[in-house]
């Protein structure tokens, strides 16, 4: 028996304002949504147009509160061709909310606090498969 990864999920505040952010920081792209019959809620699904895996982004209607991200030890991981051009950009969209130079990554956060951690392509393949 074998899974695989499908999608992660994360609930947003203001959906428009979340799109447009994956979109412009990230370059993640609206792949399927589902609206619900009542407007209760509207799911959409993000992808990056390499792999399979997609970001869900949850909004519910009657959800006014901000989400409790706890301590933020729960973060997802990108890995980009041009570091120092994503960091430049981040920088500039002023999203970037810890840097580990020593590392050599960085965190951004979205519209709803969600940390995003960024490493060049050449860190990930240097880890490489478990």
């Amino acid at each position: 028996m074998r899974f695989s990864f499908d999608h992660n999920n994360i609930n947003v505040l203001d959906l428009d304002r979340s799109l447009a952010f994956y979109r412009d920081a990230l370059g993640l792209t609206e792949t399927r949504r589902i609206d619900a019959p009542d407007g209760s809620f509207v799911i959409v699904y993000l992808g990056d147009a390499q792999g399979a895996h997609k970001l869900e982004l949850t909004w519910l209607r009657d959800r006014e509160a901000p989400y409790n991200l706890g301590d933020n030890e729960f973060h997802l991981a990108f890995t980009t061709d041009d570091y120092e051009a994503a960091k430049k950009k981040h920088a500039e969209m002023k999203c970037i909310c810890y840097e580990n130079e020593q590392m050599g990554i960085y965190f951004i956060n979205d519209p709803d606090g969600y940390w995003l951690e960024v490493l060049p392509m050449r860190m990930a393949a240097a880890v490489g498969p478990a």
